[in-house]
């Protein structure tokens, strides 16, 4: 390949130079034949890449097409339930609720109902008028030790940190939140300036590295803490003891994105990669860590506090439960997230097999929270994937109170899922910290996709409630969902996760597997 590319570059050359020799202006020939001669000797001599040695020039077309592939798969070739994480059916559900755009669906369901893992709600022949309910419903956050409660939307803007998004993607959504009067998740990033400026209400989330409230050595600081948590926008705050993307696993945000800006409200050295620790350092068992809940309750003046957790060993979640009994002190608050993963980027591995998935943790803590007599002191936010209505009136039926959505927002927002969201490419500004990029997005614009996105699921929800002859959330429950669990049989939700009676944990026998967790839960350490 090699003397047959030596042997057209010299006969190209000996043509272009004839042609120009009898006709002045095609000279201009060799220009790009040089170029191409120039980078087939490059492609030869490098030592990298097999394809490009081996196939000097047209090598390259591979990599052109591997680039053009997410493009020409996303517009020309897709279904509208083909596309992965989100598929072209429920990221145009989005983009027409955003923008107001008609979103009714003609001539039939594009879903195969009669496969596996299809779901669907029971609606009732006693149907209510949606004019009949509260078309904005919202719940308290905070028990009884909490002074300063926060009446919250049952739908709100999952955990994305600025750093991981652009600045003008963090203003939107937080004049979104302000817009449509719900909350907005910083993330483990810290509290910045465009999470507060606009004026939306914030859920500030505390990670693993202590980001806005951290000593020099990275450990927690109590006085920066109390400083940001009195802040008027400020109405909650999460700890973060794992996410979905990437459980057991630190956060990550790399040396491209931490800009000076970043690494300044991070209190981090700018322009390295960032890992967060896996672990907390502020305390090492259930008890330390109710006690910190209830040092960040006091140090905030009594807002809601509660943290955030993807399942993995039940007998862990089990020991919290059992600490909270112990010390007296509960969270006001539980977000589960789902272990099929969000906006985070991750390992492959911790994408693909870590963390269980949303609904089977829900259930599992909605389940364990209620047999220990737990539940209706702690409000339980489900985060994974929620796009729709159903997604929603689906985890409020599993025992969720609210719902957290990261993606449906970053659909709102414009995302086209072009999965450049680590490299600090994204084409439409939401997840780079190049300003060529961030500055595409038009902050006035946005945010009122993304109240719109947030009033018409919000509505969607409402909606389906009405269809099952329902007035509010609450009435829910997993006898209204179904599955198909194969071609001939159907479960509800009831059936498929039985709920545990109340009380149930808090003495012997303990109903199903409960007693084996029992025996796990002494040594449990964080």
């Amino acid at each position: 390949m090699r003397q047959r590319f030596y042997l057209i570059s010299i006969s190209s050359v000996l043509v272009c130079s004839f042609i120009g020799f009898i006709w002045p202006f095609a000279i201009w020939l060799l220009l790009p034949v040089s170029l191409f001669i120039v980078l087939g000797i490059y492609d030869i001599s490098q030592p990298r890449h097999t394809i490009l040695r081996n196939f000097p020039v047209v090598g390259h077309a591979r990599w052109i097409a591997e680039w053009l592939r997410p493009m020409l798969r996303q517009y020309y070739m897709e279904s509208d339930t083909d596309g992965v994480p989100i598929n072209r059916m429920f990221r145009s559900v989005v983009y027409q609720r955003s923008t107001g755009a008609l979103d009714s669906v003609p001539f039939g369901t594009r879903v195969d109902t009669y496969r596996t893992g299809y779901e669907w709600m029971g609606h009732s022949l006693a149907a209510r008028k949606i004019e009949e309910l509260d078309t904005d419903p919202r719940v308290l956050v905070g028990n009884a030790a909490c002074t300063q409660p926060y009446s919250a939307s049952i739908l709100n803007i999952s955990a994305m940190s600025f750093g991981a998004l652009s600045q003008t993607a963090v203003l939107a959504l937080n004049h979104g939140a302000r817009i449509g009067k719900f909350a907005h998740n910083t993330g483990e990033g810290g509290l910045s300036p465009y999470h507060t400026q606009p004026g939306g209400d914030l859920i500030w989330q505390i990670g693993t590295g202590y980001f806005g409230c951290r000593t020099s050595q990275g450990r927690f600081c109590a006085q920066q803490f109390a400083d940001k948590a009195i802040h008027p926008h400020v109405k909650m705050i999460e700890i973060k003891l794992s996410q979905g993307a990437k459980p057991g696993h630190g956060g990550l945000l790399p040396a491209a994105k931490n800009t000076p800006e970043i690494a300044g409200i991070r209190g981090v050295e700018p322009y390295i990669q960032i890992d967060s620790p896996p672990v907390h350092s502020a305390f090492s068992s259930p008890l330390e860590m109710m006690l910190f809940i209830s040092q960040l309750r006091e140090l905030s003046n009594g807002k809601p506090i509660g943290f955030k957790l993807c399942i993995g060993r039940k007998s862990e979640f089990v020991a919290l439960c059992k600490a909270m009994l112990e010390s007296g002190i509960q969270p006001d608050f539980i977000t589960v997230d789902g272990g099929e993963g969000g906006t985070g980027a991750a390992p492959l591995e911790y994408s693909n097999s870590i963390g269980m998935p949303l609904r089977e943790g829900l259930a599992f803590v909605v389940d364990t929270l209620t047999g220990f007599d737990l539940k209706k002191q702690i409000r339980v936010i489900a985060a994974g994937k929620i796009i729709t209505g159903f997604h929603l009136l689906r985890i409020l039926a599993m025992g969720a109170d609210l719902g957290n959505s990261a993606r449906g927002m970053m659909l709102a927002l414009g995302c086209i899922q072009s999965l450049q969201c680590h490299n600090n490419q994204c084409p439409t500004g939401i997840t780079t910290q190049n300003p060529g990029l961030y500055r595409g997005l038009v902050i006035a614009d946005k945010q009122q996709r993304v109240a719109n996105f947030h009033k018409e699921t919000v509505e969607a929800t409402v909606d389906l409630l009405s269809a099952a002859g329902l007035s509010t959330p609450q009435q829910l429950n997993r006898e209204q969902i179904f599955r198909r669990v194969s071609a001939d049989a159907i479960r509800s939700y009831a059936e498929l996760f039985p709920p545990l009676p109340v009380g149930s944990l808090l003495k012997a026998p303990y109903p199903g597997h409960y007693d084996v967790l029992m025996r796990h839960i002494q040594t449990t350490q964080f």
